[in-house]
């Protein structure tokens, strides 16, 4: 994901580093009017058999507070997470999103 983004023109960098075997993937996405996207790993019962990680969307538009406060509330769930930021003109997340089953 992050080697798409920079081949795009966008910038991503990983915001945390959690265990190297392990631990859920989160992407932030910047957008140019400084709002984020977070996405969070999809769940397993959602995922297709071909091995490919999915995420759906978590948070849409939101402050970069909201953001901070959510990965608090995430890490302290699964310390191990990591955290993928990507600042990008046109908002793409570069991953796989599925819809998120609530909306």
């Amino acid at each position: 994901m992050i080697r798409r983004a920079q081949q795009a023109g966008a910038f991503a960098t990983i915001a945390r580093k959690g265990a190297s075997e392990s631990g859920a993937i989160f992407v932030a996405v910047y957008r140019p009017d400084r709002s984020i996207d977070l996405y969070a790993p999809a769940p397993q019962a959602m995922l297709d058999d071909d091995g490919e990680r999915r995420f759906m969307p978590v948070l849409a538009g939101a402050d970069a507070l909201a953001v901070a406060d959510r990965m608090d509330s995430e890490t302290r769930f699964d310390s191990d997470l990591w955290q993928v930021d990507i600042d990008d003109n046109e908002g793409r997340p570069f991953i796989e999103v599925i819809p998120d089953p609530m909306a």
